[in-house]
Order: structure tokens, then sequence, then C-alpha cells
């Protein structure tokens, strides 16, 4: 398990997961599994050999519209809930309230006061 306050992933958000998927491919040796989405999308592990060590994620709906490609880290927390108080008291907007993603921990998204956007999440053990 990811200890505390360190990175435990990162997410490319990107329009075209198959040009991201051959970029990587050919310039850092990744491969991928396919992993189906409840909504019917396709959400893509990143792989060197054998180890996860990313994900690739579609931007389709239209609350991603005018959002521009980018990456998307997720710091590990002992207690995401307990986390979001301190963060909400320090100033930070939560962009989405934590949420459970079974098989992968909890999740939540928030823009830290200087304005940079990422995820903290309980990973599942």
């Amino acid at each position: 398990m990811t200890p505390n306050g360190y990175f435990h992933w990162n997410e490319l958000y990107t329009r075209d997961a198959e040009t991201a998927k051959s970029f990587y491919a050919g310039c850092m040796g990744w491969t991928y599994d396919e992993m189906r989405q409840d909504d019917g999308g396709t959400y893509w592990i990143c792989k060197a050999g054998d180890a996860p060590v990313a994900g690739i994620f579609t931007m389709t709906e239209a609350h991603f519209d005018g959002v521009p490609e980018h990456w998307m880290p997720y710091v590990a927390s002992d207690d995401v809930d307990a986390a979001i108080a301190k963060a909400r008291s320090a100033g930070a907007t939560i962009i989405r309230e934590p949420f459970d993603v079974p098989g992968v921990g909890r999740i939540c998204i928030l823009q830290e006061p200087g304005g940079a956007t990422l995820g903290w999440m309980t990973p599942a053990s």
C-alpha cells in the first residue's frame, strides 16, 4: 500500500486514447490492459513490463468541453474523508466529493488554494 502523502497513481485525460497509447508505447515501451467502464467506455491501464504505472481516461462527457488534455496525479491518504475536511478548512475547493471505486479505493478531486487540481485517494487494500 502506498504510504500517506505519497503519489499513488497518475491518469492521462485525453480525447484520443489511441494516439496517446501509440505515443507512450513508442517512447516508454508501455503496454495496455483494457478495463471496461460501467458507462460503456474503456479505461486503459498502462504497464511498464508487468507493473501498472498509470491510466488513460478518454474525456467524452460535456463537462470536459474546453478542458485541455492533462495528467491527473493522485496522492494516497489514510483517510480521504478526514483529509478533505482539513483541505476545506485550509481553503481548497472540492471539485468532486469523495466517491468509491470498487477495487480501487475512495477518491476525491480538489483544487488546492494555489489553483492546482489533483486527486486524493484512500487506496483499496
